[in-house]
């Protein structure tokens, strides 16, 4: 598959190309890998030291503190830095980061390593996302952003899985996750171009750019923040629902990847299906199936097959929803607005996921751990209906 078809010109340059997009989803696989375990094994660390489920959610949030905080710098950094450069920083900082944790356990000194895996992992996503966006022709926008997803929805799916590794001791997953990585820096650094993608043009900031994307593009850029929502919340939130509830440890393990699973069947179809029959279409069936789903989980009480069957086909559903988001938000925003609009999807994603455990853990202490996917499901019913307004505002747009 050649993910930069409208600025090939020969079969070296094919190839490079080729190489470069590989290199990309590697690295964002680790990130999703990143992520997709430091979220469950350290809630569920918590929960035993008998850490409140509110604490352990706003403990849980400190990663997508540090992903916000370099949201704020990643549009000025990667016009210094250029791509090749911040890629290889987030990576150094994860790498430094991840072997830290298992040497001195603790909620404080935790909360500042997830501020840093935030940071570094926040601008991997944000070169990655930028890098495919600017060498992705509009007709394999979707399917290439799909493409995209599908890494992280590998890594973040995998990632639970580093619970059954605690095993062998607490430092396992944690050690394993930093070669990886290394690996994954060392092919950065050998291989990428230090231009960038394309002829490695320059980011130029214009003046009034997140105003303008905001009125261009606003409702795709919520589907970022109901992505972040959703992952964090589950990650973070669910393993404690799994164990009020009735769950064991090695249930909750086998549950949480039927969400990325489920994302990893569909997010291709769902890509394809948006460029041919409109991306707007597609994530307002999805929100709505997918919310109406999340909110029948509590009836399903601790019946493994029928909590699965649920994450599954929900997760399916939005899991597509950052990706396609971003697509949506590329079809209808100048080019020149890409950079501000990748910023924006990273600081949807990033609020989301802040919020997304402090308020699903406020709603299981409160004594409704069921609120959890009621919320949760309820917002994307929302969304769907959302989609309504945009049609008639993006009319008055291009007219």
């Amino acid at each position: 598959m050649n993910p930069n078809a409208s600025t090939s010109s020969s079969p070296e340059a094919t190839g490079h190309q080729t190489m470069h997009f590989v290199i990309l989803v590697l690295a964002i696989i680790s990130a999703g890998l990143s992520q997709g375990m430091l979220l469950p094994v350290l809630a569920i660390f918590l929960e035993k030291m008998g850490v409140s489920s509110t604490l352990n959610g706003l403990n849980a949030a400190a990663l997508y503190v540090g992903s916000f905080s370099m949201t704020l710098m990643a549009e000025r950094l990667v016009g210094r830095l250029g791509f090749k450069k911040l890629m290889l920083l987030g990576l150094i900082i994860v790498i430094i980061a991840l072997p830290l944790f298992p040497l001195v356990p603790g909620i404080a000194f935790w909360f500042v390593l997830r501020l840093l895996v935030g940071i570094g992992d926040s601008a991997i996503h944000y070169v990655a996302q930028l890098w495919v966006l600017m060498v992705t022709s509009p007709e394999n926008r979707g399917r290439n952003l799909s493409i995209y997803g599908i890494s992280y929805g590998i890594g973040f799916s995998i990632g639970p899985l580093g619970i059954s590794l605690l095993d062998w001791g607490m430092a396992v997953p944690f050690l394993l996750m930093t070669g990886m990585f290394i690996i994954v820096a060392l092919l950065v650094w050998w291989k990428l171009p230090a231009g960038g993608p394309g002829r490695g043009e320059a980011i130029k900031p214009e003046k009034g750019r997140f105003v303008r994307s905001y009125r261009l593009a606003w409702y795709a850029l919520i589907p970022a923040l109901l992505y972040g929502y959703m992952e964090a919340a589950m990650n973070s939130n669910f393993p404690v629902y799994g164990l009020r509830t009735g769950l064991s440890t090695d249930q909750i393990a086998y549950l949480l990847p039927f969400i990325g699973v489920g994302g990893l069947v569909l997010q291709l179809p769902l890509g394809i299906l948006s460029d041919r029959w409109g991306r707007k279409r597609v994530l307002m069936l999805a929100g709505a199936l997918g919310g109406l789903l999340f909110m029948l989980v509590p009836f399903a009480g601790t019946k493994l097959l029928g909590i699965a069957i649920l994450f599954a086909v929900a997760g399916g559903l939005v899991g597509s929803f950052f990706s396609l988001g971003l697509a949506y938000a590329a079809d209808v925003l100048p080019r020149t607005y890409l950079p501000a609009a990748n910023v924006l999807a990273s600081f949807h994603f990033n609020f989301g996921s802040i919020v997304g455990p402090a308020i699903g853990g406020k709603g299981i202490e409160l004594g409704s751990a069921a609120s959890l996917f009621w919320i949760l499901g309820g917002c994307y019913v929302i969304f769907a209906l959302l989609g309504l307004l945009f049609r008639e505002k993006q009319n008055k747009m291009s007219s």
